[in-house]
């Protein structure tokens, strides 16, 4: 029997327009796909992909890599709250709960090379195909306190189906667990095609999540709520460098921190091009950033330089210098 390789050499050339009317464009980029995913031996990875919505990926960041990142969050938090966040002894009133910062993919160089990794970006593109974007990269920076994160999928927003229209990677740069406040996903559950209800949710008791905020809690009385996570949740007791892959449609939450210091994890979303970033893509102040990878195509097509959608006056490019897929795969 050929192997995908093989299969992909063996692939009929055709013009661009035709691969694209009769498919073959997305055959092609399914066999390199998969052809990819085996080589860099993520074969058990997709089975958990397909089957529980989520799968870990250990040691994907290098020590520098973590380093790095983690310094440049804390930079930006700093900067943000005017004060100095101690990540091992910080309590709730140098930071309390959760606070996403948002748009960090231009921070510091260590992001587009994270946003390059490429056994998480193999997932994504068996997820999204080869042309899907980076929507946005944040960190969920968490403190001791405050309240869960509740449980859900992000692919309502864009509608739900069994394909992925949207999917997550989310990196740990420092130690994941129950006490410190770590991510959770349930399994199976990019199946359902649906939100969690409330009393899929968080638990306080016999209280559902909106029931407990109906009574505005004040702070100390939320930090001091004992929350039962939601049924069939798989804690990520995770290191420093692992990454978790999911499906846009897997329930996910986070547990509030319980210990001393700060969780610190770099998330980053992409989606398929048709569908609205979360960031806005075309940002052209920072041209020192796509020089430096302009050697490699992935960073312009993951920073959505290549969406045929979106003229203006000038109309669309039929040169082939942008594109727009024809399958799940390219």
């Amino acid at each position: 029997m050929a192997t995908t390789t093989e299969q992909s050499a063996n692939v009929t050339k055709t013009s661009p327009i035709l691969a694209r009317m009769t498919g073959r464009k997305d055959e092609e980029a399914r066999i390199r796909v998969l052809a990819n995913i085996e080589a860099l031996g993520l074969n058990d990875n997709l089975l958990e992909l397909e089957t529980q919505g989520f799968t870990v990926l250990k040691g994907v960041l290098s020590d520098d890599q973590i380093d790095r990142a983690k310094s440049a969050i804390l930079r930006r938090v700093e900067r943000n709250t005017g004060k100095q966040i101690d990540p091992e002894r910080a309590t709730t009133d140098d930071f309390h709960g959760m606070n996403y910062q948002h748009y960090l993919i231009f921070d510091d160089p260590v992001f587009p090379e994270i946003l390059l990794e490429e056994k998480p970006l193999a997932l994504m593109y068996y997820l999204l195909g080869e042309s899907c974007v980076l929507s946005s990269m944040g960190s969920h920076f968490r403190g001791p306190g405050g309240m869960p994160l509740p449980a859900h999928a992000d692919g309502v927003s864009v509608g739900m189906t069994e394909v992925s229209l949207v999917a997550n990677c989310n990196y740990a740069l420092t130690p994941y667990s129950r006490e410190a406040g770590a991510v959770v996903l349930v399994p199976g559950s990019h199946r359902k095609n649906r939100q969690p209800t409330p009393h899929e949710n968080w638990m306080a008791g016999h209280e559902t999540i909106p029931e407990v905020m109906a009574r505005n809690p004040a702070p100390e009385e939320l930090d001091a709520i004992e929350w039962t996570a939601p049924a069939g949740a798989v804690t990520m007791d995770i290191d420093p460098g692992d990454a978790v892959v999911w499906h846009g449609n897997s329930w996910h939450a986070g547990w509030r921190r319980e210990i001393p210091g700060v969780r610190i994890n770099l998330a980053s979303y992409f989606c398929r091009p048709h569908l609205s970033t979360q960031e806005r893509r075309g940002d052209d102040r920072y041209p020192e950033v796509f020089e430096r990878f302009a050697n490699d195509p992935r960073i312009a097509q993951l920073m959505g330089e290549n969406i045929f959608n979106g003229w203006r006056e000038e109309g669309p490019d039929f040169t082939g210098g942008k594109t727009a897929p024809s399958g799940l795969f390219d």
